[in-house]
């Protein structure tokens, strides 16, 4: 199995958290096959609302959801 990245952001209640205020209005920028291309999605993604600091972006291991017993 491919270990698939999901990277998705929006605007957070408190920048130091990832409660976010509104979850039907997340950007989902997308899922990835490996780390390294979510990564650079997630940079991109990030660099594009560095002045908001409400906004952000988070890469999720996928493959840890679908597999939580296999060690990765």
């Amino acid at each position: 199995m491919s270990k698939l990245h999901l990277v998705f952001g929006g605007r957070v209640t408190d920048p130091q958290t990832l409660e976010f205020q509104d979850p039907t209005k997340l950007d989902v920028v997308g899922i990835f096959p490996d780390y390294g291309t979510a990564e650079k999605a997630w940079r991109a993604a990030a660099q594009r609302t560095v002045d908001d600091a409400e906004m952000r972006y988070v890469v999720v291991h996928l493959h840890r959801l679908l597999e939580p017993g296999v060690d990765h």
